[in-house]
């Protein structure tokens, strides 16, 4: 019996010997089970799970990758090291007793150590990644001698932050060994205003309209100014400011002047006549109230001081639109002193798209916030709600030709046109309009004047005029 007894415990002692030269049965190092494995075997199990390569998509593409590639590093020895430290921490004979007795061994779960280098896996995603896979967004074009741009296309781009992030729980993961990268969709920027200036003179150049085209626009948000003389004949450039009859285009000026005299209860009378002015562009109804409103014999000098008053100083109104009225002064301008690019501007009215459309501005942000030079300069003579009511009457002057013709049919343009036929030869020569545009892209404001040497002519001049509206509207409105 003492014989068996040694032989048996000498055999359990020769089998504990060899058990505690492995890992405790159940040890887990970085979430694998290790038990019973020896140094090197765990060794292997934990390199093929860590180092084998991660899965990364992008949209509909798969690519593998390496660990190692991405600056993994394991740090294999460290919890070996800890997991054998556990191994000997308990005494040969405690040991062998709990293994006599089919009682675990005391062990721990030894925790992942690693290191991952984020520097070495943005690189790789840009250099292999990013530069194979991103698309870079295309902005609406122009569409040549059209009014409308050519659809944009969206890009994509990796979110590197959050793709980082993703990689690097894969790479500590012993299940979870594929990754979506994040991708966002990205949007081209607006196309710059010196494309929408190429646009506009390119439909100049693509009409059938061979005279000059000056055309002023500001964006009421962000301040940028196109402004430009344009015609298709010839190389030379054309100066702006040039002198043009101003024709019905006055009555923006004389309608800034009637607020100015008018004061508050107003007679229902003189608010028709008003409406009449603007929005049927009545002459009769405009002498009416330069004359009964503003000054019975020198109304348009009046309105031509205020708009000095305002430091525009090319445009003025010398006399009333009857038949036969005196000119009540002969008024020399900067404009109208430089003959050299000469449209015989008519000497009762004259402006330039320029002096119109700092006008409009003024009584946009006089009707938006009281602000604007007009509150100053008038010393309150000129009230926030009578600028408001100026936008009004500007708004109901509907033609759905000229600026008005090249927007949707709901946009709000606070206009004024002008044309007509002169005495000198019965022929149009000078057509102007000038407007704010209050649109669900931005609030911008375009005067233009077009001038023909021989003649105008409506048909050839108002779809010309209309594109170029068009053009301005889609691009503050691109989707």
């Amino acid at each position: 019996m003492i014989l068996i007894a040694c032989f048996l415990a000498i055999s359990q002692l020769t089998r504990y010997s060899r058990v505690r030269a492995n890992f405790p049965t159940g040890l887990k190092i970085a979430g694998i089970p290790v038990g019973g494995l020896n140094y090197e075997l765990a060794s292997d199990r934990l390199v093929k799970v860590y180092m084998s390569p991660i899965e990364l998509t992008y949209g509909d593409q798969r690519i593998q990758v390496r660990p190692a590639t991405l600056g993994y590093e394991l740090k294999l020895q460290n919890m070996l090291a800890v997991a054998d430290k556990q191994r000997t921490s308990e005494s040969f004979w405690s040991g062998f007793w709990k293994y006599l007795w089919n009682q675990p061994i005391t062990s721990h779960d030894v925790a992942l150590q690693a290191e991952v280098d984020e520097n070495r896996v943005r690189a790789y995603l840009e250099t292999e990644i990013a530069s194979r896979y991103d698309e870079f967004a295309e902005p609406p074009m122009p569409v040549p001698g059209e009014s409308y741009f050519s659809p944009g296309k969206k890009g994509t781009a990796i979110n590197y932050s959050t793709s980082i992030e993703r990689i690097i729980q894969a790479l500590n993961s012993a299940n979870n060994r594929s990754v979506r990268l994040d991708v966002v969709e990205s949007q081209a920027a607006k196309p710059g205003f010196e494309l929408l200036d190429y646009m506009l003179r390119d439909i100049i150049k693509q009409s059938a309209f061979d005279g000059w085209v000056e055309l002023y626009m500001k964006d009421l948000q962000s301040g940028q100014v196109l402004h430009f003389n344009y015609t298709k004949v010839g190389e030379e450039e054309l100066p702006v400011n040039i002198a043009y009859s101003a024709w019905s285009t006055i009555k923006i000026p004389a309608l800034l002047s009637a607020f100015k005299y008018l004061e508050e209860p107003y007679d229902p009378a003189i608010l028709t006549k008003i409406e009449e002015m603007v929005e049927q562009s009545d002459n009769e109804s405009t002498d009416f109230v330069g004359k009964n409103v503003i000054e019975r014999n020198l109304g348009p000098l009046r309105v031509s001081e205020d708009m000095q008053t305002l430091g525009l100083e090319n445009t003025f109104w010398a006399g009333y639109f009857a038949l036969g009225s005196p000119l009540l002064q002969d008024f020399k301008t900067p404009a109208n002193q430089d003959t050299s690019y000469d449209t015989d501007p008519d000497r009762y009215a004259q402006t330039t798209p320029l002096d119109l459309g700092l006008l409009l501005e003024e009584i946009y942000y006089c009707a938006r916030d009281y602000g604007g030079a007009i509150p100053l300069a008038f010393e309150g003579e000129i009230t926030h709600y009578e600028c408001q009511l100026m936008v009004e009457y500007m708004a109901k002057n509907r033609i759905a030709v000229f600026l008005q013709g090249g927007v949707p049919p709901e946009t709000q343009v606070a206009h004024k046109h002008g044309w007509a036929v002169e005495h000198k030869d019965g022929y149009m020569h000078t057509m102007g309009d000038a407007g704010i545009f209050y649109t669900p892209g931005g609030d911008y404001i375009v005067s233009i004047f077009i001038f023909h040497p021989v003649q105008a002519i409506f048909d050839v001049v108002n779809p010309m005029v209309s594109k170029l509206s068009g053009a301005v509207y889609n691009y503050f409105n691109l989707e």
